[in-house]
């Protein structure tokens, strides 16, 4: 049998018999595609854990599986792993120190109660981290090391969160976007942003604020960056006196610093 050697010999050869096939030099590159591709499905399919779905070879998506705990063999060079809506009660310390190329991170409406100083440093790469919605009671310093690749960090409701560290963001000087809102925050030690130069979008709304000195450094320097916070900064309308005696009072933020400011 005469060898193929264009393309047109090679259809020709197609329409022999199947056992012809494997002889037939023109044909030979297309079952070399067949075995490198069925060779990577078999691996894309070995990689993604039982219980979650993978869009694609760099996400792991686990939302919503009823998970009270981190699943097991996750893929070491993952990028997106999605956790949102289970019911993990925390993270290991060292769970991300395999995961260097991790960029996404998404572990909103969990149970988690605190983050453990020093999990989240190893993370090199990651630019979004969610953990709203959690059971978050405080960030501490040194929650987040520095991740200085962090771009959008979301800490929003935590109906529990009521102390944030004046150190807790030190570090994260690429971060841009944070979400503090709907939490149970009465203060919030200025300093705490202002180790945030890259900062452009902050969300305070939905917060107990106590209309103290605290409160009104803070809206002080809102004020004074608001070139560098083109997004309307909200802070929540409803302020506690000083001192806080009637929890039913409400105050305007700019009620609150003109009568605070005096006494500070």
């Amino acid at each position: 049998m005469e060898e193929c050697n264009d393309i047109t010999l090679c259809l020709s050869c197609l329409n022999h018999t199947f056992i012809l096939l494997t002889m037939l030099p023109c044909v030979c590159w297309l079952h070399t595609i067949l075995v490198l591709l069925s060779s990577a499905l078999w691996t894309l399919g070995e990689n993604c854990p039982a219980i979650c779905l993978c869009p694609d070879p760099h996400t792991v998506d686990c939302s919503g599986r009823g998970l009270t705990r981190l699943p097991e063999e996750i893929p070491l060079d993952i990028r997106r792993l999605l956790l949102a809506d289970n019911w993990i009660p925390r993270i290991p310390s060292d769970f991300l120190v395999l995961y260097s190329d991790l960029v996404y991170l998404d572990l909103r409406n969990n149970s988690l109660s605190h983050i453990e100083p020093g999990t989240l440093s190893t993370s090199s790469r990651l630019v979004f981290l969610d953990l709203g919605s959690n059971n978050l009671t405080e960030i501490p310093k040194g929650t987040f090391g520095e991740t200085r690749s962090l771009i959008k960090l979301r800490l929003g409701n935590n109906p529990y969160l009521s102390n944030v560290n004046e150190d807790a963001f030190l570090g994260l000087t690429s971060l841009r976007e944070l979400e503090l809102e709907r939490n149970a925050l009465s203060t919030l030690k200025v300093g705490a942003l202002k180790q945030l130069p890259s900062l452009r979008v902050v969300r305070l709304e939905g917060n107990p604020w106590v209309c103290n000195c605290n409160f009104t450094n803070l809206f002080e320097w809102l004020m004074e960056n608001s070139h560098k916070l083109p997004n309307e900064i909200q802070l929540g309308l409803k302020l506690h006196p000083f001192p806080s005696t009637d929890v039913g009072a409400a105050l305007q933020p700019s009620s609150c610093w003109a009568g605070a400011a005096m006494r500070c």
